[in-house]
């Protein structure tokens, strides 16, 4: 079957990154994964896999070589809420590094179409104050006042694809991300989401005991099944808006909602304890699929429930295969 695209994933060994390279090479591409890691869980379903750290202009240019036509850029330093918080000049010099590299990389090997992995983390602070937040349309990153850190330097990237479309005519896409979660992502450690922390924790717990929650948990966010996000991130690079997309779900959901809705998937009873020391990012975030609709004629699909219960199964598996479940049932039958 002849290949349908020369493909480079950057953040191949990352979540969303595994993901999509085991889409690509479902959809007949070739492709080659780069990243500083391989994936965690499971091996990589990429032609080629490269160890390359893409701070190093260098190993831009070795990673874009030899006719890729398009460039998914999702590497990046990221993480959870604590992280992002608590890392702002690391998170920021090394993503800026990457991403400044990366456009200028493709550009010189004749690179087709660069896509830019961005963040609702751009939009500004001062429309995210209330839990029962007006869901984001793209405008609303200006004026700006993005997440200190994380969310500036996405923002920055944001513009320096514009640049480079209206300076080289050089093809890039931008999508802002909402709260991915699923199966094969990082679930502790400091890096992992809300839903795999919480699914974690749920798992962890004793029926009827109790789990801990960063801030009140009234904050509220909209979270999208991995699947989606990929189905999404194809059907952008297919189409030609070169403008920042929303790419999430409009379903919004405060964090204490989020845990029941874990716990009846894990079949259990807990007591809240909530942590106001710990940072909880803004009050509320929510998608404004309008946008996402109109220019792909689709949106994510998958509900928050189905996606939930195999993602918490998945997480369940892997702490069950680690041992770390036994204390849970040895517990149990002591009762």
């Amino acid at each position: 079957m002849p290949v349908k695209h020369r493909v480079l994933v950057t953040g191949a060994g990352g979540f969303i990154g595994h993901h999509l390279v085991r889409r690509l090479k479902a959809e007949g591409c070739w492709v080659r994964g780069v990243d500083i890691k391989g994936p965690e869980y499971e091996a990589t379903a990429a032609d080629e896999l490269e160890l390359l750290d893409l701070r190093k202009y260098d190993n831009c240019l070795l990673a874009t070589r030899g006719g890729i036509e398009q460039v998914y850029n999702l590497a990046a330093d990221m993480g959870g809420i604590g992280y992002i918080t608590a890392s702002r000049a690391d998170i920021s010099r090394n993503n800026i590094l990457i991403n400044a590299q990366m456009l200028e990389a493709s550009r010189l090997n004749a690179v087709s179409r660069f896509l830019f992995s961005s963040s609702a983390c751009v939009y500004a602070q001062s429309k995210q104050r209330g839990a029962d937040v007006t869901p984001l349309r793209e405008e609303d990153a200006y004026p700006a006042d993005p997440e200190a850190g994380y969310g500036w330097e996405k923002l920055f990237t944001e513009e320096l694809c514009r640049y480079y479309w209206q300076d080289y005519r050089f093809d890039t896409r931008i999508v802002r991300f909402h709260n991915v979660y699923g199966p094969l992502g990082t679930y502790e450690g400091g890096k992992e989401k809300a839903p795999a922390a919480i699914s974690r924790k749920v798992a962890l717990a004793l029926d009827g005991g109790e789990i801990d929650i960063w801030g009140d948990g009234e904050q509220t966010r909209s979270f999208m099944y991995v699947d989606d996000c990929v189905e999404g991130l194809l059907r952008l690079m297919a189409s030609d808006y070169r403008d920042p997309l929303n790419l999430g779900t409009d379903r919004l959901i405060s964090i204490n909602e989020l845990v029941d809705l874990v716990s009846e998937i894990g079949g259990k009873r807990l007591t809240k304890r909530h942590d106001l020391s710990k940072p909880q990012g803004v009050r509320g975030r929510n998608s404004d699929n309008n946008r996402l609709r109109q220019t792909l004629g689709w949106e994510p699909s998958v509900s928050l429930e189905e996606g939930l219960n195999v993602t918490y199964r998945w997480i369940e598996n892997e702490l069950r295969h680690a041992g770390r479940l036994s204390n849970i049932l040895t517990a149990r039958s002591a009762d």
